[in-house]
């Protein structure tokens, strides 16, 4: 499921490295873990009040009740549903839904309200993102997760997979075995990379040239993958090497090399649309036949941290030239207003919509709609 602790990337944006994986884990072997496209049924929840990673839901995190779908799990933004018992059809047996809600969460608690229609704009864009990174954008097909929506009934008649009810911010989605490493790229020194930078001229514990300031480009992008936690837990940042110890040799540098051409292709596509694309994150599975499959959003305001390429040249400040495309505006407002103890209070009416402004700006300039 999407994590999206802002600015953008969750525990993945942190760069201690630890020196040790989880002690479950064994060189070249596949774990399956609870998510979006696990095992149906598979999705334990974390303690009573908390989703993924901690997160307190404040008794905000609800999910309807759909006709057709079983609900099985909640994370911060998505809901996941499996075909319920009464659905015998082989044709979706192995599907999933997953719905995309417009909750949003700052420091580990479900906020409210949520921010209207971002669902439903996290959906579009990541299915504007599949499409490209199919061969859209002129580049190789890149396999995803994605099932067709519609089924044949026995009059031969089309019928929507999608209820009414979830329409427009709902993915029919193939199950796959996932992998237990989020793929973060960065392509800018931004965030704890920079204070890293600062304390040791490293980012993830990878040496850089001397004299980067805050928000420069990277000499190159830098894959720096993080280890998917149990439900419940934070995510832990973790070197290349122990990737490997975590899925094999040639999974790791398959992640890797993946990774990093779906950012450069996304870069230059962002770039023809005045923006940056500073960093992001990817999650991968595997099909039944071993295939790596894309899953997962993909390249959202959730999951990925965009900024307007004429402020960076010529903004005065790092909040001028780095301002992102993404609730950032909620993480500052609550900073500002809120100690940390207790419940959050709501958020005003005008951080929500400048908010939902700057996930429907990003969306329109990318896809020109």
């Amino acid at each position: 499921m999407p994590r999206g602790a802002a600015p953008g990337l969750r525990a993945a944006r942190g760069c201690r490295v630890r020196s040790r994986v989880r002690p479950s884990t064994s060189r070249g072997h596949r774990r399956r873990r609870s998510t979006a496209h696990s095992t149906p049924g598979a999705h334990p929840r974390g303690p009573p009040g908390r989703g993924p990673a901690g997160t307190v839901d404040n008794g905000h995190v609800t999910s309807p009740e759909l006709p057709g779908w079983r609900h099985v799990y909640s994370g911060k933004v998505r809901d996941l549903y499996v075909p319920d018992a009464a659905t015998s059809d082989e044709a979706v047996a192995d599907r999933m839904l997953v719905v995309a809600s417009d909750r949003v969460s700052a420091f580990d608690f479900v906020l409210e309200p949520g921010i209207p229609g971002k669902g439903v704009l996290l959906t579009t864009l990541s299915l504007w993102w599949f499409d490209q990174l199919a061969g859209g954008d002129g580049g190789r097909g890149i396999p995803n997760h994605l099932a067709a929506n519609v089924v044949l009934g026995d009059d031969d008649e089309p019928h929507p997979l999608v209820p009414e009810a979830v329409a427009g911010r709902a993915m029919v989605v193939r199950s796959l075995e996932m992998l237990p490493v989020e793929c973060v790229v960065r392509g800018y020194l931004t965030g704890s990379g920079w204070a890293e930078y600062q304390a040791s001229g490293t980012v993830c514990g990878i040496p850089l040239p001397a004299g980067l300031g805050d928000g420069d480009r990277l000499p190159e992008p830098l894959f720096t993958p993080a280890y998917k936690a149990p439900m419940g837990e934070h995510d832990e940042n973790i070197s290349f090497a122990q990737t490997i110890d975590l899925v094999g040799a040639e999974r790791a540098h398959e992640l890797r090399d993946t990774s990093l051409e779906i950012y450069t292709r996304a870069t230059a596509t962002a770039e023809r649309h005045g923006l940056i694309l500073a960093d992001t994150k990817f999650e991968f599975g595997l099909d039944d036949g071993g295939e790596l499959t894309l899953a997962d959003e993909v390249l959202t305001s959730d999951s990925s941290r965009y900024w307007d390429a004429a402020a960076w040249q010529t903004g005065t400040t790092p909040a001028a030239r780095m301002a992102s495309f993404d609730k950032q505006i909620v993480r500052d407002w609550l900073a500002a207003n809120w100690d940390k103890r207790g419940t959050p209070p709501p958020l005003p009416a005008d951080i929500v919509e400048r908010t939902a402004d700057r996930y429907r700006e990003l969306l329109q300039r990318l896809t020109e709609r």
